[in-house]
């Protein structure tokens, strides 16, 4: 058995015992109270009884068993399993209750032994229809859950890859204009653009990274565009310490920035100013969630250039696929003049 499965295994097994000594307990005040003998008598007998066939089985299962999140052995081995848990307990457990009985070990006297032995099948052949229905009930959901988590990456990563190209090319268009009015800074661009896509496509693509990673990645890419709009664009970064390691989705706020800039800053002669700030929202009725906003001094939602918003609603898509409704997304008008994109999610995916 893994280590890493122990603590799980060893939980099912002192579940499964305590239940089989609860059903013993019951069968021996069923038995008492249909007049088959006294309560002391019953109890002497169905508990090591069925003690027994509980340890026989589910030993037997963890043993035989091929994978440890697999609850029953495939093939013969269940029924083969069953049937020495049957033997083995009516034949030791009988022995224990001779010997709790009458000081002495040996048959049960007044030949009940047919009788002991059809309850002994019955109760050991239910208790193990009712643990396997249960065990496989829980290894069905947990294999749905690692297919939907698996799903859930893919299309993560689907996103991803459509998103990449997409900033890419809006770079390269930069680049390109910038070239025909001046040489020099189209250079240095290039420059900052070959060290941005090595330190891009040479990490991990993992669904989460820290905030800290993506403030830096987006720091790489407010600096490529400082150098095509020059003294046009001011921008600040403001990350507090404690949040420097919150997971967050790769990419998730650089198509807010793109966005600012390409429809609300680029269209005006004068620029303007893109403030990115990280916050910890904390109230007394909820789990804590993490608010971050890009706040820009353009002429407001509406007020650009025309876009397809391809990359809000790829932001959109992942804060859902990864958090669920609890994740937002909202483009608000600031009374200045300007535009605030605001994204709240909580600290941790939502588990499927």
């Amino acid at each position: 058995m893994p280590p890493s499965s122990s603590m799980p295994q060893a939980r099912a097994l002192a579940w499964h015992g305590f239940f089989t000594l609860v059903f013993c307990l019951l069968l021996a005040g069923s038995l008492t109270a249909l007049g088959l003998a006294d309560w002391r008598s019953n109890a002497a007998y169905s508990v090591p009884i069925g003690l027994t066939s509980w340890l026989v089985i589910d030993l037997g299962r963890l043993a035989w068993t091929s994978a440890p999140d697999i609850p029953w052995p495939a093939g013969w081995r269940g029924p083969v399993l069953v049937a020495a848990g049957i033997g083995a307990g009516w034949l030791l457990g009988s022995a224990v209750g001779d010997w709790w009985l009458f000081g002495r070990l040996g048959w049960s006297s007044g030949g009940k032994w047919l009788m002991s032995l059809l309850i002994t099948v019955v109760a050991t052949v239910l208790a193990s229809v009712f643990f396997y229905q249960r065990g496989q009930a829980r290894y069905l959901q947990a294999h749905m859950a690692r297919a939907q988590r698996d799903a859930a990456e893919a299309r993560l990563k689907l996103l991803e890859v459509q998103l990449e190209p997409h900033m890419l090319f809006n770079t390269l268009a930069n680049l390109r204009a910038l070239m025909a009015t001046d040489v020099p800074r189209a250079q240095a661009m290039l420059d900052h653009l070959i060290a941005y896509l090595r330190a891009t496509l040479g990490a991990s693509r993992a669904t989460l990274h820290p905030l800290e990673d993506e403030f830096a990645r987006l720091a790489d890419y407010l600096a490529l565009m400082a150098m095509r709009m020059g003294p046009r664009l001011v921008y600040a970064l403001d990350l507090p310490e404690p949040l420097r390691g919150l997971p967050v989705p790769p990419l998730l706020l650089q198509p807010l920035v793109e966005n600012a800039i390409r429809h609300g800053l680029e269209p005006q002669v004068a620029g303007g100013r893109i403030d990115v700030q990280a916050r910890l929202l904390q109230a007394p009725d909820q789990a804590a969630r993490l608010r971050i906003e890009v706040r820009d001094t353009g002429p407001g939602p509406g007020g650009g250039e025309p876009g397809t918003a391809f990359g809000l609603q790829q932001v959109r898509e992942r804060l859902a696929t990864l958090y669920g409704t609890v994740a937002t997304l909202e483009l608000i008008a600031i009374s200045a003049g300007g535009t605030s994109a605001v994204v709240t999610f909580p600290l941790k995916p939502e588990q499927p």
